[in-house]
């Protein structure tokens, strides 16, 4: 019956911003310059702090990073086409998405070392080739096996791609002017995602589910080959240390801990393993990692140097980082199943209706970005912390007769929580490190989204699956039991919500850089 109720419950959990970057880098005579007339001009507008060619590499890195986190979406929709296409069922069919969240989680601790080993111009040729290589393997797949092999290597691209752009703005872009170039980023991750299952369902209302990859395709070369001839290298590499051990427990501990919360809320097994196998692998796995990791960084072999953490401003941001993304990926899953399914409405008129939420994300992010600039974190994480817990609280209140047009102002205040939460937060984290930190931090960010996403979907959807089959066992419809289940599932989520607010009277703007160490760290 659980089945009958949620038929795409999971279709949507592969999004957002895996965030990364190199340990330590450094800039040229030109960027050092520039960063240098910044920090002693706190006012400098970004786009004078930055020369010509640190602001092409930038916007270059902007455009190619929209392409992939907009694909990572843009399947949401499309999995009741992909089903009747390829004749499999549903649980075959979340593959499509299972995969893609797997290979980020097991990839995004490895970035690390690619980003301080080599220079920036062929880590961006390998990201965006291996990207436009899985999209074409998408996009001709005969069967179901070549279309998970093709959304492989598109994770695989997609997993690189946000760490050089944040390796990158933390390397050239001045601490005073760190927000602004921060809220163009959160528009590429908030109006991409919020675009896609609209693109998608526009694609779907005419074509195959394939042109959603053929369509993509040539955008993705169009960005290789201007990535390739323009993108100069603006870090130096440096010999960094590889871990075999690392790897292979961050792929068993983050991946099974991805996986087993991606499959909580299904089935009772998963394959020969019971349905709590994978999870606890991951939690063993995770710890081991763990232990490992604080073995190594004494010697700064680390492939996850964990001291990030020694920042309390780091660390606040991240467990406020972690809620967001609960709340954000939770909502994600459960909004379309409740226009679909119980008020009625179309793939299209779904992702149309969650589309102005995401422009006005993107829309605010600039200005959510100068603030910070000029009055710090406090200004924006408290109201936008407000923001998001009400909105959630208003949604345990839906039944099967909420006017439409209710769902809608929901998503958009919800969305204008979110805008004055994920700039300030990003900024502030990643701020609070030490320049040599700077890759950890952004893996730890990538990570924390992965899994925290994982962790909303999961534990969204395995209330809303459990209070519907009850309540039909007792005899109330299909349609009553998911309505209630999907208002029990905001009311966790509500309360979760309450302990972002509490995290954000504590986090503070970052002090300026002196000598590569933050003052006051």
């Amino acid at each position: 019956m659980a089945d009958n109720l949620l038929p795409d419950t999971r279709a949507t959990h592969e999004t957002l911003i895996a965030s990364e970057a190199p340990t330590e880098v450094f800039v040229d005579e030109t960027a050092s310059a520039a960063a240098s007339s910044a920090a002693t001009t706190p006012g400098l507008d970004a786009q004078h702090a930055l020369d010509a060619r640190n602001r092409l590499v930038i916007g270059i890195l902007l455009v190619s990073t929209f392409v992939v986190i907009l694909n990572e979406t843009i399947m949401s929709v499309a999995l009741p086409k992909l089903m009747s296409s390829l004749d499999i069922p549903a649980e075959q069919a979340q593959w499509v998405t299972t995969a893609f969240m797997l290979t980020m989680a097991v990839v995004i601790p490895i970035t690390g070392f690619l980003l301080q080993r080599f220079n920036t111009k062929p880590v961006y040729v390998a990201a965006m080739t291996l990207f436009s290589v899985g999209t074409l393997l998408a996009a001709s797949a005969p069967g179901f096996e070549m279309l998970i092999v093709g959304r492989v290597v598109q994770a695989c691209g997609t997993a690189i791609m946000m760490p050089l752009l944040m390796t990158t703005v933390m390397t050239l872009v001045p601490p005073a002017s760190r927000g602004r170039t921060m809220g163009n980023i959160s528009i590429v991750i908030s109006v991409a995602p919020a675009i896609g299952p609209t693109i998608s369902g526009l694609i779907l209302s005419v074509l195959d589910w394939r042109w959603m990859f053929w369509l993509v395709l040539p955008i993705a070369l169009a960005a290789l080959v201007l990535g390739a001839l323009r993108i100069p290298n603006v870090t130096t590499p440096r010999k960094a240390p590889f871990d075999v051990l690392s790897v292979i427990l961050s792929a068993f501990g983050f991946g099974g801990l991805v996986y087993g919360l991606t499959t909580i809320g299904g089935d009772s097994a998963v394959g020969w393993m019971p349905g709590w196998a994978p999870l606890a692998i991951g939690l063993v796995a995770l710890a081991l990692f763990v232990l490992r990791q604080l073995q190594l960084q004494r010697s700064d072999r680390a492939l996850l140097d964990l001291r990030t953490f020694t920042s309390k401003n780091f660390t606040l941001s991240i467990i406020m980082f972690a809620i967001s993304m609960m709340a954000l990926f939770g909502t994600l899953i459960l909004l379309p199943l409740y226009l679909q399914n119980v008020l009625g409405l179309s793939t299209l008129s779904t992702g149309l209706l969650l589309l102005p939420g995401g422009l006005v994300m993107g829309a605010l992010a600039p200005l959510v970005g100068r603030i910070y600039d000029k009055r710090g974190p406090s200004i924006l994480l408290i109201p936008g912390a407000f923001v998001v817990s009400a909105v959630l609280w208003c949604l345990t209140m839906v039944t099967p007769t909420t006017p439409v047009w209710m769902v809608l102002v929901a998503h958009i205040v919800l969305s204008v929580g979110l805008a004055l939460l994920f700039t300030p937060l990003f900024t502030a984290s990643l701020g609070s490190l030490k320049p040599a930190l700077y890759s950890h931090g952004s893996a730890v960010v990538g990570t924390v989204q992965q899994v925290a996403g994982a962790a909303g979907t999961a534990l969204f959807v395995t209330i809303m699956t459990t209070r519907a089959t009850t309540l039909v066992v007792a005899g109330d419809s299909p349609v009553v039991a998911q309505t209630d289940g999907i208002a029990a599932a905001f009311l966790v989520g509500a309360i979760i919500s309450v302990a972002a607010i509490v995290v954000a009277f504590f986090v503070r703007k970052p002090a300026d850089v002196e000598g590569g160490v933050p003052v006051g760290h």
